[in-house]
């Protein structure tokens, strides 16, 4: 039986927005998907070390974007 998938709203600028759909394209996966796929190793690593990937996790991520 397929695990039921819930539906969230998500606020992204548009500048990390545009950083995750890069990172998709790459990994050959729809924004959604990449989503859903960084979120779930974070949550791996939590569970591995009982930590966030970041002890600075709820400060604005500065991100350098060329």
């Amino acid at each position: 039986m397929a695990e039921e998938k819930k539906q969230v709203p998500l606020r992204l600028s548009k500048k990390l927005y545009d950083s995750i759909n890069a990172w998709a394209e790459d990994d050959f996966r729809s924004v959604n998907g990449q989503i859903e796929y960084l979120l779930s190793e974070c949550v791996k690593q939590r569970k591995k070390n009982g930590k966030y990937v970041s002890d600075h996790i709820d400060e604005e991520p500065e991100l350098h974007i060329k």
